[in-house]
């Protein structure tokens, strides 16, 4: 690895104005140089298309989803690493850095970053406790940074999945190896959480789960479980001092784990062929 490598930074986006400058500007303040920035749009609505072309340097439009446009944004981008980072996402100072010092010190083909949640209100507070034990946890967290020869080698991001697409694309670069961890973070903000919008999200990925869980099988089952997963149990030290929250974001895991299901059962019955009407015929 040459200290000068470029590494880009590839940002989709879809009416992402409320948080869109401050992920860019986390980008920009980045401690490692060089950095290109990349942002991939999918019909934004509202600011976000301004606020990209003034601070990104490659700005494009694509879609449907969100793998897309990051299969868009890689092939785009100039960079010998590629980052991929959320429009809610913040990064902290030395995030680009630390990636390219643990690929250096592992020869690992990806990075998983590890995240923190921030928001306001109640369960945006349930769900900053819930991602504080999946800290390590490689059947919860995703890589994010990639050498480009590994993401090209593995064919990107499955376009067919939206939701469970980083985990995916971790596993098949992966190969079956532990990836190193950066020691810097990401803040995921989530805002201000509205039950109503979790559990339509949750349903919307449904969908594409099934079709994660069907393409790798038995080894992902445990992230099929979304109330009883291990880490509460190995955590449960963190939670105890907070029973109000712990119930809250495990009640909240049960009402995902019902959206989901609902957003199955609604999948397959549009995958139904319909009855075909029988009728008298005239004469």
């Amino acid at each position: 690895m040459r200290l000068d490598s470029l590494v880009s930074v590839i940002v989709p986006t879809r009416n992402s104005a409320r948080t869109l400058e401050a992920c860019l500007n986390s980008i920009r303040s980045q401690l490692y140089r060089p950095i290109e920035l990349v942002v991939i749009d999918n019909g934004s609505t509202d600011a976000t298309l301004e606020i990209a072309t003034n601070h990104a340097d490659v700005v494009g439009t694509f879609g449907p989803e969100r793998s897309a446009q990051r299969n868009r944004g890689a092939q785009l981008a100039r960079g010998e690493y590629l980052l991929f980072v959320d429009s809610d996402m913040n990064l902290t100072p030395r995030v680009v850095g630390d990636c390219l010092d643990a690929i250096r010190t592992s020869a690992a083909p990806a990075v998983v970053i590890p995240e923190t949640s921030i928001g306001d209100g109640f369960i945006a507070r349930c769900r900053a406790l819930e991602r504080s034990c999946y800290a390590g946890d490689d059947s919860v967290e995703a890589a994010r940074f990639f050498t480009r020869a590994a993401f090209e080698a593995s064919g990107g991001f499955d376009e067919d999945l939206t939701g469970p697409e980083d985990w995916d694309l971790s596993i098949r670069v992966a190969h079956g190896r532990h990836l190193p961890r950066s020691a810097s973070s990401i803040l995921h903000d989530e805002g201000r959480l509205q039950l109503v919008a979790v559990l339509a999200k949750k349903r919307y990925y449904a969908p594409s789960a099934m079709a994660y869980f069907r393409k790798h099988g038995r080894s992902t089952f445990g992230q099929a479980n979304l109330v009883f997963r291990p880490a509460f149990l190995r955590h449960w030290r963190r939670l105890l001092p907070h029973p109000v929250l712990t119930i809250g974001f495990l009640s909240l895991k049960a009402m995902e784990a019902v959206a989901g299901a609902w957003g199955v059962l609604e999948a397959r019955a549009r995958s139904q062929p319909k009855p075909r009407e029988s009728g008298r015929s005239s004469s």
